[in-house]
């Protein structure tokens, strides 16, 4: 049976395997101290032309997540992010545990709206009982969208602008950033980027590697003792070289947007075939997460032939559903999905 339930069904990129398996025996110091990690960080610092960025590697999202939010907010601060956001939906309250409250915004598309951002701030610092509640001390965004759409360099400029007004740092969750800015309506660079927040992370275990998140704090500004926090939060690796390794060969021969560029493309074929099909779509997305609109019937007919998720029921009595491509997706997979649906 195919898989298009999610962008991390498969292992690692063969280089990698084969990196990871002709250094096997190298003896190198742990917890990102080696060479592989400090070869890696100055390969991300110079891709995302940040020469003095701070870069940490982490095991995984929600870890990753979790410890870079609670780095960054003292006791009595929360994180603003969307309703959809997946700090707010899918990482089980793992911002909640740390002791940091989730403020959500309305979504639209999938995004949080500057305007909405400043409104929410404005009001809140006019309150004259502000000091009663949860301060936000950060504002959160994923780079795709839980919807698998994107921020304009605009959107993401105007967001920005407002964190730098009222003096809270803007935090990227980049798990899916390749798919992000390798799509066909990014209009921004990984450098561009880079230059519009305070802290972002490139994803690895969705794009390619087999675990771990490159978090880079573009102007050298990680918080005091990020690295004691990382282990705090159970997201270090005592053999840091696993993720180093990984990182360093994605950064080599650009690798990591090439790679990107696949899940895009096999998207993009997905995508037409539903159409061609006379499906309909809930959200019109750029990256590897398609959305199309399914009905009992069809989803009964795939059910044991392909592996989707279903997102959530409509009250028309039909499911969005989520198909995802990735780095490793085949031309043979979206082959054999057409002839499913041929026979629906």
């Amino acid at each position: 049976m195919i898989s298009f339930t999610c962008d991390y069904t498969q292992g690692a990129h063969p280089l990698i395997l084969e990196q990871l398996a002709k250094t096997n025996l190298i003896q190198e110091p742990g917890y990102g101290e080696d060479s592989f990690c400090r070869s890696a960080r100055e390969k991300i610092r110079e891709a995302v032309g940040c020469p003095r960025a701070d870069v940490f590697f982490l095991v995984g999202g929600t870890q990753t997540n979790s410890t870079v939010i609670d780095s960054m907010l003292r006791g009595y601060e929360g994180v603003v992010a969307v309703s959809s956001g997946h700090i707010a939906v899918h990482e089980s309250g793992a911002v909640e545990f740390s002791g940091h409250k989730v403020i959500t915004l309305p979504a639209f598309a999938g995004k949080m709206r500057a305007g909405d951002l400043k409104a929410y701030l404005k009001a809140f610092h006019a309150d004259a009982s502000c000091e009663h509640m949860v301060y936000p001390g950060m504002a959160y965004i994923s780079f795709p969208t839980e919807y698998g759409t994107i921020y304009s360099k605009q959107e993401l400029t105007d967001i920005h602008s407002v964190c730098k007004e009222y003096g809270i740092p803007l935090f990227i969750d980049g798990a899916r950033l390749g798919y992000g800015l390798a799509s066909d309506a990014a209009d921004l660079t990984l450098k561009e980027l880079a230059g519009l927040c305070d802290v972002f992370y490139i994803g690895g275990t969705k794009v390619g590697a087999l675990c771990g998140e490159a978090v880079v704090f573009p102007n050298g500004n990680a918080p005091a003792h990020f690295f004691t926090t990382v282990k705090q939060h159970g997201a270090l690796l005592a053999k840091g070289r696993l993720l180093g390794i990984q990182f360093d060969v994605l950064f080599t021969d650009d690798l990591y947007m090439k790679i990107s560029r696949n899940a895009i493309e096999k998207a993009l074929q997905l995508k037409s075939l539903f159409a061609k099909a006379g499906y309909t779509f809930y959200i019109d997305s750029p990256t590897n997460q398609q959305f199309p609109v399914l009905g009992k019937a069809e989803l009964e007919y795939l059910k044991g032939k392909v592996a989707f998720e279903i997102w959530e029921p409509l009250p028309d009595g039909r499911f969005v559903t989520r198909f995802a491509t990735s780095w490793a997706t085949t031309q043979e997979q979206i082959e054999e999905l057409s002839g499913l649906l041929l026979k629906v």
